[in-house]
């Protein structure tokens, strides 16, 4: 058994969410031959395999507003107001940064009742005695607080609930109230003797909206209630442009320590929210921050782990409980295969949940996100040149991929991900949730469901006339390719059905503007032939783009000229059209849909291209410098 080692991720931060767990290294796969190589692997790649558990005991919370150092003391019962700084040593949650969350909030409660009920547990009222704290007082080396005696609002977690739900909704707290938003959050405890969380808000004094209405309807005028209104938008717009969606918004969520006044109404209950960033194949992503860094190499001198960074920004991939160990042990292979060619998205390390036995891969965080978010806000400003770059540097690794015999299967712009999308060397290949290695199945006996993004996806994998190949890679980077240079996601306008599927079968392929040089519109048809042998492999890919990166330096070459015909065409319709070209701008129809999902159609036709097809790709000669067909 490996030594235990910890690393933690805070609860907390301005900014991004993040999910609060600390892990410790252990070994959680089952003991087949299969998974001791993996584990081979992974001890040479220096990657943690990480398991967590929940640290929080006992004790108060509350996050300071102030950039002062915490403090940590014991819990206290409503019923029993006692000092508890002198018990500082009396408990730990093992952790000092964790130690800096349990914070100095000593709860002294009276006559505590319940008033109400939110998503996940009971509110009940009480007074605080001390009041909350306000800054250090440097003379007397002590918490000084603002206020004393004040009402708050106990949020006692029904015992059912999971940790990372508590977690979420402080953090939500935490986050909008810096916008006078929502209502304040004080801090938070866990009972010891019912195992409920407690979390400390701000008491409304007027209650919510509702019970507001039913006794003071009459006594409001319609400007008023316009005026409240106004007060709810703004404050549902900060929320929005925190990127947080309530998902509970209802009159009982609506409080007020003064309803006469509308700039007193708070947003109460973010118990439903859920903070994540994107979601894969099997699961869903979230944002994290790791403190300690990963493990770069054995300290011989001091017998541990060295790191390589501290507190860097992570991914966690969550996965969904029916996905089968066997396919998240395949993905985490892949990961490890495909990170040494530097194509991939980095994987640090796998934990499982204990409380909902959900695995979560830690991987590298893209700071740019995807492709297909990026292209939405920055395509006007990327030149042809830099498109033709980043199509060179994504066939450089799919390249890389298949040379390992492994196909993506779910190849698609949301799967594109980077640090830095300016510059084309940073752009990295995720989700091999679908992903499979053909050397071990070569043959494909079975036939599996199709899951994906349907622009995205092969005709012949549509039909069921053949399997997920190297070729239908080849066909997901055609459609790519497109929507690089033109900005647009292919069939957008339309219903994402199976009527679409259909079409594709029988040749719909997204229309190339006229304008885009014949050398790119050539390989992007050659990708998306329905004549699976006609496809380029990503070696002819790689080596033509990076052809033409090379003549860039050559004013006469063939791909600089029509580069140029390309943007002088574009700059004469910017001139002529009024509006703004920045963000791109499109409508999607509201059944186009980006995410990957089961499509399973029956009764498609067998493929084939347009009946104008091989005679315009014909037609697209390389050695014709003319850019219109």
């Amino acid at each position: 058994m490996h030594q235990k080692r910890n690393f933690c991720i805070p609860l907390f931060r301005s900014g991004r969410g993040q999910l609060g767990h600390k892990f410790t290294l252990r070994e959680i796969l089952p003991k087949s031959s299969k998974n001791q190589t993996l584990f081979k692997k992974i001890n040479a790649s220096k990657t943690e395999l990480l398991y967590p558990f929940i640290f929080l005991r006992s004790g108060h919370g509350q996050l300071a507003e102030c950039n002062q150092k915490y403090t940590k003391y014991d819990c206290c019962k409503p019923c029993n107001s006692k000092r508890f700084q002198n018990d500082f040593n009396n408990w730990t949650s093992g952790n000092d940064k964790i130690d800096k969350f349990i914070q100095d909030a000593q709860l002294n409660a009276n006559n505590v009742k319940q008033i109400g009920k939110g998503g996940f547990g009971t509110i009940h009222y009480a007074k605080w005695i001390d009041g909350f704290i306000g800054e250090w007082d440097i003379e007397n080396q002590q918490w000084g607080r603002w206020s004393n005696e004040i009402e708050v609002a106990l949020k006692i977690f029904d015992n059912f609930v999971n940790f990372n739900d508590v977690l979420n909704e402080m953090e939500i707290h935490l986050t909008t109230q810096t916008q006078i938003t929502s209502i304040r959050f004080y801090g938070i405890t866990l009972d010891p003797e019912t195992n409920k969380y407690i979390m400390v808000l701000e008491y409304a004094e007027d209650g919510n909206l509702r019970e507001y209405l039913k006794t003071n309807f009459n006594n409001i005028n319609l400007k008023q209630k316009l005026r409240s209104l106004r007060e709810l938008s703004l404050r549902l717009m900060n929320i929005h442009k925190l990127d947080i969606v309530h998902q509970d918004f209802h009159p009982g969520n609506i409080l007020s320590t003064n309803f006469k006044s509308s700039t007193f109404i708070k947003i109460s209950d973010f118990g439903l929210n859920v903070k994540q960033i994107g979601k894969g194949g099997f699961g869903t992503i979230h944002y994290a921050k790791w403190i300690d860094g990963f493990i770069g190499e054995w300290d011989i001198e001091n017998q541990q782990w060295g790191r390589w960074s501290n507190e860097i920004e992570v991914a966690l991939k969550i996965f969904d409980n029916f996905v089968n160990f066997n396919d998240v042990l395949n993905e985490m292979e892949i990961h490890l295969t495909t990170q040494t060619q530097i194509t991939s998205i980095r994987f640090y390390g796998i934990t499982l949940d204990p409380e909902t036995n959900k695995y979560i891969m830690v991987l590298e965080y893209a700071e740019d996100g995807n492709l297909r978010e990026y292209l939405k806000t920055n395509f006007n400003n990327i030149n042809l040149k830099q498109k033709l770059r980043s199509l060179r540097e994504l066939s450089l690794r799919l390249m890389n991929i298949h040379k390992l015999d492994i196909v993506h299967q779910d190849f698609h712009p949301g799967n594109i991900l980077s640090t830095n999308f300016k510059s084309s060397t940073f752009i990295k290949i995720s989700d091999f949730g679908l992903s499979k290695i053909i050397k071990e199945n070569p043959n494909n006996p079975e036939k599996k469901n199709i899951f994906g993004v349907l622009p995205y996806i092969a005709p012949e994998v549509l039909s069921g006339e053949k399997e997920y190949t190297k070729a239908t890679d080849v066909y997901s980077f055609g459609i790519i390719a497109y929507e690089i240079v033109t900005g647009f996601p292919p069939y957008s306008d339309i219903p994402h059905d199976k009527d679409l599927a259909m079409k594709i079968c029988n040749g719909l392929r997204p229309k190339i503007p006229f304008h885009i040089p014949k050398l790119i519109t050539r390989m992007i048809m050659r990708c998306w032939d329905a004549r699976v042998t006609h496809r380029p492999t990503f070696n002819e890919l790689y080596d033509e783009l990076r052809k033409y990166n090379y003549d860039f330096s050559n004013q006469h070459s063939e791909i600089v000229i029509q580069i140029k015909k390309a943007e002088e065409i574009s700059a004469n319709q910017e001139s002529i059209n009024t509006t703004t070209t920045t963000p791109l701008n499109y409508q999607t129809h509201p059944q186009a849909i980006y995410t990957s999902r089961l499509l399973n159609y029956s009764n498609l036709p067998k493929p084939k291209n347009e009946e104008n097809f091989e005679r315009n790709l014909k037609n697209l000669c390389p050695s014709n410098s003319d850019l219109f067909i």
